[in-house]
């Protein structure tokens, strides 16, 4: 289970000292989230198990620039992993990513196995609000934010402008917001 938040600033605090026990103490209570979150953009195990070292690695450079008043230490370590998944992804350029054409597939690639069931309150309200959307723009969403990929990498994909990807990005994220609001 993940600790609370003042128990994740006290090891980051810890770890800005450079207390390695309070590092591995975070490991242990962060680890499980932190490598479902990658997995789900670096699809290949052991090198999400290379970017999750890598994670931790950046935490114990970084702790020290954590600010808690400038938010939650959760989000700020679900931002490191993300973003060094991502890097991962580009940085692998013989990866093609997934066909979306296959019916639900798509949802679960945002769903975590690792996330308690109360997680996703509506499982089936999130299935019918990305099932509203054009399969062009809803597999333009699940590429870029669950695989990582750039506004460039969906526009060669897509054979469109970037900026028509961009207003993809945006119309179809702003209709999931308005489109799970009313059904939860």
């Amino acid at each position: 289970m993940l600790a609370d938040d003042a128990t994740l600033r006290r090891l980051l605090a810890g770890i800005a000292r450079g207390e390695a026990d309070r590092l591995a103490e975070l490991y242990d209570v962060s680890s499980p989230k932190l490598y479902g979150l990658i997995l789900r953009i670096q699809r290949d195990r052991g090198l999400a198990e290379d970017v999750l070292q890598d994670v931790y690695m950046r935490i114990w450079q970084a702790a020290g620039s954590y600010r808690p008043e400038a938010g939650p230490p959760l989000p700020w370590l679900i931002t490191i992993a993300r973003n060094r998944a991502i890097d991962s992804v580009r940085r692998k350029a013989e990866v093609q990513g997934p066909e979306l054409d296959s019916g639900e597939d798509w949802v679960d690639l945002l769903i975590d196995p690792h996330d308690e069931a109360g997680a996703f309150q509506d499982r089936n309200a999130l299935v019918a609000c990305l099932g509203r959307l054009e399969p062009s723009h809803r597999d333009c969403v699940v590429l870029a934010y669950c695989e990582g990929r750039s506004r460039e990498e969906l526009a060669a994909r897509f054979d469109r402008p970037v900026n028509t990807i961009k207003t993809w990005l945006h119309r179809a994220l702003a209709a999931l917001k308005t489109c799970l609001e009313t059904v939860s």
